[in-house]
């Protein structure tokens, strides 16, 4: 299968986010199976971050444009 792309982003009253939308999906997929499958390389486009001082999480690849950042797709500035 061919790695697939996040193109939306959910958060949560704290602006976490919470769930991300793969291209081609209908529904939301909630983010600890979102960071399996980037940790298996199936998102093309983001990766899992995990830092001893910080929660785990999900981060589009840089490419220097602010509109594909889980934040921004969230709505949350």
């Amino acid at each position: 299968m061919a790695p697939r792309k996040v193109i939306d982003a959910r958060a949560d009253g704290e602006g976490d986010i919470t769930h991300v939308k793969l291209k081609g999906n209908k529904n939301f997929t909630p983010l600890k199976k979102a960071m399996e499958m980037a940790d298996r390389g199936e998102i093309s486009n983001a990766h899992s971050v995990r830092r001893s001082n910080a929660k785990p999480h999900l981060r589009t690849n840089p490419d220097g444009k602010k509109s594909n950042n889980l934040d921004d797709m969230a709505g949350d500035d």
